[in-house]
């Protein structure tokens, strides 16, 4: 048996980036959106059913959506399906003098 050689590289923070893939940053966002959209249902311990209702999607569309599906929907329509969860946007002042980022904070109660 022999022994290969692996490189391990440690990553910049964003996987999309680090695959070469262009818009690397939206599809960052979008990711983390889902992500918070997937905690929002699960922690309101609601069915996939029942998201569809609420979101004014198909129950495959959440299906796929949650399972990371989400290219065709932009932004804007991933913030709309937050709020419909009853999620609150918020956009405030940058910290830092060098100007504003898109980023998601980390959520507080659901």
């Amino acid at each position: 048996m022999t022994v290969s050689e692996t490189t391990v590289e440690r990553g910049g923070g964003n996987v999309f980036a680090d695959l070469g893939l262009p818009d690397a940053d939206a599809h960052l966002v979008k990711a983390e959106l889902v992500s918070r959209i997937d905690d929002t249902v699960r922690a309101r311990g609601i069915t996939q059913t029942e998201a569809a209702r609420l979101l004014g999607l198909s129950e495959l569309d959440v299906s796929r959506l949650l399972r990371g599906d989400f290219r065709e929907y932009s932004l804007e329509r991933l913030f709309r399906l937050l709020t419909a969860l009853g999620r609150d946007i918020v956009v405030r002042q940058p910290r830092a003098a060098g100007g504003g980022k898109l980023r998601i904070a980390d959520s507080e109660a659901v």
